[in-house]
């Protein structure tokens, strides 16, 4: 509408001639007609509602609070026995008797099995026929000497006899003893593959003993975090087949990394529960950053532009633009190391289309 006032105007100043006071009256009448239809104009625009509002966008916001943030890495491992032991024979031979079963609990140093020992037997018997022998010659011998009867060398001879028949008898004992198959731990019997009549070689194992009582989980770690996980380090092991988890610290943490697959091994300790079993696999959650007082926002409020990452703020009903430095990410929530303060309000929602300066309510 001004526009066409406008040109008017210069439609008429051209019309006219070269007078100064009609060009002049008619100017001021024409000035006095746009007035008059400015006004008019904004009384309609009032009367049917043109005249726009400010929008005040609706939105949630977070109060900023500090807190403990914990940074995690999630690897995974599998439950082992602390003892858990394959056990094969020291000697070969047949067997001749197998005195446990599967299941069984064992104590350390109990028979679990015999090898044909008939040969060591009879020598044995032998042997200790002729040191029974040895030790009454020796008992006449040493009985005449303190009476100062006989040669010397005759009560040496017999003294060096027995003991010889002593030693020989106790080797075969000893060759005797490996004939027989022992736990080297308390436990159960977890595998038992041996049969009565079965020939078993050294090295061959057939029976397995584990002590369940005494379990840990173990896993491999990327050489990427051994300068960040060390021994006392707080993890969180996740046992998924026994619906279970356990919040402990790690009680071992190599300080060798492997050549061929560029890790290092950690073990931690685990109660000891019937639910738990060798070769168990587990996941291992493990931290490797902590900081008190840290401002923690979840990542959906951040927001992203060429000049890097803000937040939103609610400050006295008006959005305001601020931008923030990202530190670790865990868990869908981010550390805020710059940018904003405790007692600040983020804006969570409504973040579509908001502009800084707009007005904004909760």
């Amino acid at each position: 509408m001004k526009k066409i006032i406008i040109a008017s105007v210069v439609l008429f100043l051209a019309a006219c001639g070269n007078d100064p006071k009609d060009k002049k009256a008619e100017l001021a009448k024409l000035k006095k007609e746009q007035t008059d239809l400015s006004a008019k104009i904004t009384k309609l625009e009032e009367e049917i509602g043109t005249k726009q509002e400010e929008i005040v966008k609706q939105v949630a916001v977070l109060e900023v609070q500090t807190s403990t943030f914990k940074n995690f890495i999630q690897i995974q491992g599998k439950v082992d026995a602390e003892e858990n032991l394959q056990v094969s024979p020291q000697v070969p031979g047949v067997l001749t008797q197998v005195f446990v079963n599967i299941g069984q609990n064992v104590s350390k140093g109990q028979v679990l099995a015999q090898i044909d020992d008939a040969v060591l037997r009879q020598n044995i018997a032998q042997v200790q026929t002729q040191l029974d022998l040895a030790n009454i010659l020796f008992n006449r011998q040493k009985n005449l000497w303190d009476q100062k009867i006989g040669t010397e060398v005759q009560y040496l001879n017999a003294k060096t006899q027995k003991e010889s028949l002593e030693r020989q008898i106790s080797v075969i004992r000893q060759q005797a003893s490996m004939y027989k198959i022992k736990s080297p731990i308390s436990g159960t019997i977890d595998q038992m593959d041996y049969k009565i009549g079965q020939a078993v070689q050294p090295g061959a194992p057939g029976i397995r003993v584990v002590n369940a009582n005494n379990l840990k989980a173990k896993a491999l770690v990327s050489e990427t975090y051994a300068g960040r996980i060390n021994q006392g380090d707080e993890v969180l092991v996740i046992i998924p087949d026994a619906t279970d988890s356990v919040k402990t610290k790690i009680s071992f943490a190599a300080k060798i990394i492997d050549p061929m697959s560029r890790s290092f091994s950690v073990e931690v300790k685990l109660p000891s529960k019937k639910t738990y079993r060798p070769n168990m696999l587990t996941i291992l959650k493990i931290v490797d950053y902590v900081k008190e007082n840290a401002i923690v926002i979840p990542i959906k409020a951040i927001q992203k532009s060429e000049s890097g990452d803000y937040l939103m703020l609610d400050e006295n009903g008006r959005a305001k633009k601020v931008a923030i430095t990202i530190g670790n990410i865990y868990n869908g929530n981010a550390e805020i190391l710059t940018g904003i303060k405790k007692g600040d309000k983020v804006i969570m929602t409504g973040l579509n289309g908001l502009n800084e300066g707009d007005a904004v309510k909760l």
